[in-house]
């Protein structure tokens, strides 16, 4: 597989993330709700809309023996052509699973319970929150044979940290020291009281690579103590892993793990391969084939997210966005139901709120509702100071988002603004334009603010030095804040700062929600023991398929 990159697409490929533009939150796939496509259930049946936009295992079925053996084929939403962590971001949507099951996971995500949980580690604990110990199991091998101790995990770490991996940017800017104490053992000290730090060795930096693996960077080996290990790659058609019989808790029942890609980013397309039974399981974030999934019964976990989609306004000095009158004219502008009933005819969750009603973390505090005649007088407001009412909107070249930039480009014409778009044709010109040089005024872009580490997520796009900034909006208010809720272990003691910051998110307009993030891992009704974690990604160790 590819195992190498520049450092200054490393870099990029680390403040983008999960921002990367969106197709508009238009949906990908053909038109087609409340029509019956193989057995699906249409809108008005089955669980609403609210049962659906809810997070947790559904319908799925863990009982009985096991059965050994047989491969385990997922419709991936888009194909992981490295197992580096370094290169691949480690999410659900983008291969973080398929490296989870090469290098699994120091700590894992508990849906149920709400909490962090030791997986490869025996244990992470704080006293302060700022001291964090790491206890490592004994005897733990990497497939290569050495062990996974606590220099390896020092300096896997710190070679992720090293090459801008995701999320290396919140661990350099919050951990002061990482040092290895004894051979099983390995001390954090945060800057500040960080609650929610073990997501982060749930995630990316918790893949521990072999020190073989990068020991030579520019030919990667993807060396792991996963449950899997690479068998095959043949870009375009599938990655296959097979089983590790060392695996540290246990051989796994599968033999081999293959990820596929069916339908570029046509989710109604991997539906129709489960339905058809081409695949054993698929990943889904377009909401058409998320609702009919949900509709139709299928086993499988919803995630739901904050802020799936949102419009980014451009803060910066000399951009339109400056005057904050402007973002506010946008705003009183926007109707997400409206937008998205023109573009998706009722698909999807359209939501202003940082957080959906359903997430524990819902604060209460009530977005501005659109006000057409409120948008005008303040646009008329900064025109009259000498602003033209001339601004630009940037957008991916797919049918879909291009249908979007009409919609939002009609919206913000009926309130007087003069409206020019900016296509964007390959996801190069997008990192450019957006995260590189910043040349855009708006942009649609998902945020996905999680309920398991709303921190994480917030302080990348908010945070006034965060390089991950898409708006560059800044505010010490807004940085103080953030500092307080990174010190929230959950919503009992948190919540009442989010509340502050969506109060001030509110009055300064940095963006504009247009939607809850709803993304479904649907699987057949004989596939068992799919493990959810963190950042949509699930663990195979586990998993098996009954006869």
């Amino acid at each position: 597989m590819r195992s190498h990159i520049p450092l200054r697409s490393r870099i990029t490929a680390a403040l983008l993330a999960s921002c990367l533009i969106v197709t508009g939150c238009a949906n990908s796939s053909s038109k087609n709700e409340g029509v019956d496509r193989g057995g699906s259930a249409g809108p008005s049946e089955g669980p609403s809309k609210a049962e659906i936009y809810t997070t947790g295992l559904v319908n799925a079925d863990d009982a009985g023996t096991p059965v050994k053996g047989g491969t385990l084929t997922v419709a991936e939403y888009a194909e992981a052509r490295s197992l580096n962590p370094v290169e691949t971001y480690a999410n659900g949507a983008t291969g973080g699973s398929a490296m989870a099951a090469v290098y699994d996971e120091l700590m894992r995500y508990d849906y149920k319970t709400d909490s962090f949980e030791p997986w490869l580690a025996e244990s992470l604990t704080s006293d302060d929150n700022v001291t964090w110990t790491l206890k490592l199991r004994d005897g733990v091998k990497f497939t290569d044979g050495t062990p996974l101790n606590a220099k390896a995990v020092v300096g896997s770490i710190g070679f992720y940290q090293k090459n801008y991996a995701y999320n290396s940017l919140l661990l350099l800017g919050n951990i002061a020291e990482m040092k290895a104490t004894d051979d099983l053992t390995v001390v954090f000290k945060a800057r500040a009281p960080w609650a929610k730090f073990p997501n982060m060795l749930a995630q990316g930096p918790g893949m521990i690579m072999a020190p073989a693996a990068y020991k030579d960077p520019k030919n990667f080996k993807p060396i792991g103590a996963g449950p899997f290990m690479l068998d095959h790659y043949s870009p375009g058609e599938e990655l296959v892993l097979k089983a590790n019989p060392g695996y540290w808790n246990g051989a796994p029942n599968l033999d081999a793990l293959r990820f596929v890609w069916v339908g570029g980013a046509d989710d109604t397309a991997k539906l129709d391969s489960l339905k058809n039974g081409d695949v054993d399981a698929v990943f889904m974030r377009d909401a058409t084939a998320v609702e009919e999934a949900r509709r139709a019964g299928y086993p499988g976990m919803m995630f739901v997210t904050g802020m799936g989609g949102n419009l980014w306004i451009n803060v910066r000095k000399g951009r339109p966005g400056a005057d904050v009158r402007v973002r506010q004219a946008i705003d009183y502008a926007f109707d997400p139901k409206a937008y998205m009933d023109r573009l998706d005819e009722g698909a999807g969750l359209p939501a202003k709120a940082l957080f959906p009603e359903t997430s524990p973390w819902r604060t209460g505090v009530e977005p501005n509702k659109a006000d057409p005649e409120k948008a005008k007088s303040l646009l008329q407001a900064a025109m009259a100071d000498g602003f033209d009412g001339k601004i630009s909107y940037s957008h991916s070249t797919d049918a879909s988002s291009q249908a979007a930039a009409v919609a939002i480009k009609a919206v913000l014409e009926a309130v007087g603004f003069k409206v020019t778009l900016v296509p964007l044709r390959t996801v190069a010109d997008q990192v450019q334009k957006l995260y590189v040089d910043h040349d855009f005024d708006l942009a649609v872009a998902g945020t996905t603010i999680p309920d398991e580490d709303p921190y994480s997520r917030l302080s990348g796009v908010l945070g006034s030095e965060s390089p991950s900034n898409t708006s560059g909006y800044s505010n010490p208010e807004m940085d103080k804040l953030l500092g307080e809720l990174r010190a929230a272990s959950g919503p009992q003691d948190g919540k009442a700062v989010l509340a502050k910051i969506e109060e001030l998110w509110k009055k300064e307009v940095p963006g504009i929600g247009i939607e809850v993030g709803g993304t479904f891992q649907a699987w057949q009704k004989n596939v068992h023991g799919l493990i959810p974690t963190s950042e949509t990604m699930f663990l195979y160790s586990k998993a098996w398929k009954s006869e």
